[in-house]
């Protein structure tokens, strides 16, 4: 499996081997091994997502507070989608930073994202499917969101894709807006997360 950081640091895209046969194709999207080698620690599974798109539709971004916040770790099963990570941890070095993934089941990448940063995804085609494996359960009270569509952003969206948002997404705050009113984390937050994460 090959591991690449993203723009964003701590956050990384793992690219496994495939192996096609006449019975289709086999492929390993999350190996615990290749994931501690690259990111330092391991990846604790407390819950499992799965998602099903039509074309267009936007999931995210979402975040959670830290601590603990809630690391992810993405791939997509059916379908394509491009990925979004933002770094939206206050002090960092990369605040506003975003990088992209295309994610499918022809390259099986997967993507993590790590505490604090800010993730989401549009999906390209009808019946996308994509799984998630998250640290921590869901904690309504403690997840949060910035609108996708900011300008400020900048986020390249794909031509001849409308997105489709739900309300709560639509009606999130620009980053501007989450910053000024205390909502984002901080990166010396996320970095004392991630120190206690390789310690353990």
């Amino acid at each position: 499996m090959q591991a690449r950081q993203l723009a964003v640091p701590g956050a990384f895209e793992f690219t496994p081997r495939s192996f096609p046969d006449d019975r289709g194709v086999f492929a390993s999207p999350f190996q615990a091994e290749a994931f501690r080698e690259a990111v330092g620690f391991g990846l604790t599974l407390a819950q499992t997502n799965h998602s099903l798109s039509r074309r267009g539709v936007v999931r995210g971004l979402h975040f959670a507070d830290v601590p603990p916040g809630q690391a992810k770790y993405i791939y997509c099963a059916a379908g394509s989608a491009i990925d979004f990570v933002v770094d939206i941890r206050v002090g960092s070095p990369t605040f506003g930073a975003w990088d992209t993934v295309r994610i499918d089941p022809e390259g099986f990448r997967g993507v993590y994202v790590p505490e604090g940063v800010g993730h989401g995804f549009v999906a390209l085609e009808d019946a996308t499917v994509v799984n998630y494996l998250c640290s921590t359960g869901y904690n309504p009270g403690a997840e949060h969101g910035i609108n996708p569509l900011d300008p400020e952003l900048g986020l390249p969206w794909p031509t001849g894709v409308e997105p489709i948002l739900s309300e709560k997404d639509a009606k999130a705050p620009s980053l501007a807006e989450a910053l000024a009113t205390g909502l984002l984390p901080r990166y010396e937050d996320c970095l004392a997360r991630y120190a206690e994460l390789k310690s353990s």
